[in-house]
């Protein structure tokens, strides 16, 4: 591996970073957001510091203003990646392999400098769960340690937010569109994380593509704003927290209720809408701005995303309406807006639904493991894949009737290369091998197996919300740091999806 343009280009990701805090610290001003208050456990009485015994000495550890501890952390970042890139500097010249150190190293980076506010400030005062938050925003999980959300100030909110925005078209694909100069080593990165099977490309230029790919988005995320704003009537901060939190497929909430909290038909309806359009592919977003919107259901994927998801709807409609739930239109509503959620790996939340019948938990659970589309901001092993073992299956089936007979596979009415099917076969094979690893070394920090498992593919899956301990009115405080840092890692290799982490564990990838 090249480290030094390696560590150079992840010095570029760190300076994004930086400046983001740096912004989310003016508009904790603007909101002139208070001094943090911490429990302080010695006095049991809420405090602006507590004592400290480190050493057999006692001192006073007083959190930073969210003010000063954003701008802080902001300029920490920013002073590291410029003696860091002033350290490395030289032709950028990247491989395959120096692109996968290039997003795993920028990712652990912007996590390291971006969990800094919440321990500067006292929001979250243990190091490890404070990693567990951010990688949680940048990865767009939505899994959180936090309470009493009503409390927290907007600085912190918009910074938590922001995480998930940047994550979810992913922050070193900003940088390949800004960075002109990356030319070959920009597709090393961009292969290195988006997510999916293959990676499309809208132009033959990548810089080019991923220009698109940001713009599309960054239109998306600016018209759901401008309708929570006037249509579901929201604030200006609440409408473009949860457009970031919508449009990243994230789910950080500014409510302890999340949008259930709003209570709103309208807000309900248009986010439903904006995590259905964040699960698709964007370059399908792309082509219909474009005057080319037929692409939607010429495409297989798009086809079997869409139908899962309306027959998955209309089941857990009736499944909780039978069993008296609500009103019809009340549980078409949650059922829409759960399934969707789950599905697109979003995980806001209008309803408990750790309450509902079995067979819709199971449901919800399968739709985890499914996840969004290829080339979407959703996380799990992705339609596109499920679809395609789905085939694959029925191929099988077919050959073991006819042994001798020649059955292609098809996608689209195109033909599926061998090489891919045994690539999504055997990551199947991990992504399943993790699951039921994660699942038995959780059980040892969970108080029973079904949160322990569910909290596993929430992670890897990257939706947040399990069932049970960690169910859709719960959070992930109640698992100790320990198991948080194990969280932490399943969210990371969920969303650069297995093999861009796997890699660095090869004693090969390591040398020149």
């Amino acid at each position: 591996m090249n480290k030094r343009a390696v560590f150079h280009l992840v010095s570029y990701m760190t300076l994004v970073i930086g400046l983001a805090m740096v912004g989310c610290a003016g508009i904790s001003y603007y909101y002139n957001d208070p001094s943090v208050l911490v429990y302080n456990k010695a006095l049991d009485v809420m405090a602006e510091g507590f004592p400290v015994h480190f050493g057999g000495f006692y001192f006073w550890y007083a959190p930073l203003s969210v003010q000063l501890s954003l701008l802080y952390s902001g300029l920490i970042a920013i002073v590291c990646a410029g003696v860091v890139g002033v350290l490395t500097r030289g032709d950028i010249n990247l491989s395959r392999r120096d692109g996968f150190g290039v997003v795993v190293f920028g990712w652990l980076s912007a996590t390291l400098f971006g969990s800094l506010p919440y321990i500067f400030s006292g929001v979250i005062s243990h190091p490890v769960s404070a990693l567990f938050e951010t990688m949680s925003g940048f990865t767009t999980t939505g899994a959180s340690v936090l309470s009493g959300l009503e409390e927290i100030p907007r600085g912190i909110h918009f910074w938590r937010a922001l995480t998930h925005w940047f994550g979810g078209m992913g922050v070193l694909v900003l940088c390949v569109a800004i960075l002109p100069f990356l030319g070959v080593g920009g597709m090393q990165i961009y292969r290195a994380e988006m997510p999916g099977p293959s990676k499309d490309r809208l132009t033959p230029r990548i810089t080019t593509t991923a220009k698109l790919l940001w713009g599309v988005y960054a239109l998306l995320t600016l018209i759901e704003a401008l309708l929570l704003k006037f249509l579901g009537k929201m604030g200006w901060f609440d409408s473009f927290c949860h457009t970031f939190g919508t449009m990243a497929t994230g789910g950080f909430s500014t409510r302890s209720a999340s949008v259930g909290a709003f209570d709103s038909a309208m807000v309900d309806t248009i986010i439903i809408v904006f995590m259905f359009l964040a699960g698709i592919n964007f370059s399908l977003h792309y082509h219909a701005l474009t005057g080319k919107p037929g692409r939607y259901f010429r495409d297989p994927e798009f086809r079997f995303y869409f139908i899962f998801l309306a027959c998955s709807s209309l089941f857990i409609t009736f499944n909780i309406w039978i069993d008296g739930f609500a009103s019809f239109g009340r549980c078409f509503r949650d059922a829409t807006f759960t399934a969707t959620s789950i599905m697109t790996t979003t995980g806001f939340c209008t309803a408990d639904f750790d309450q509902w019948p079995n067979a819709s938990r199971l449901l919800l659970v399968v739709m985890m493991f499914i996840g969004g589309c290829a080339g979407s901001t959703g996380g799990g092993m992705k339609v596109v894949r499920v679809f395609i073992m789905f085939k694959k299956m029925v191929r099988e089936l077919k050959l073991f009737m006819r042994p001798s007979a020649v059955i292609q596979m098809k996608l689209g009415g195109k033909p599926v290369e061998q090489e891919i099917v045994s690539h999504i076969s055997a990551f199947f094979a991990i992504f399943v091998l993790i699951f039921a690893i994660g699942s038995f070394v959780m059980t040892f920090f969970t108080p029973n197996l079904e949160t322990a498992a569910t909290c596993v593919i929430a992670t890897l899956g990257n939706i947040g919300p399990g069932l049970n301990a960690v169910g859709a009115t719960q959070n992930y405080a109640a698992i100790s740091p320990a198991g948080q840092g194990i969280l932490t890692v399943f969210m990371l290799l969920g969303r650069l999806e297995l093999y861009t982490v796997l890699i660095l564990f090869l004693p090969g990838f390591w040398k020149k």
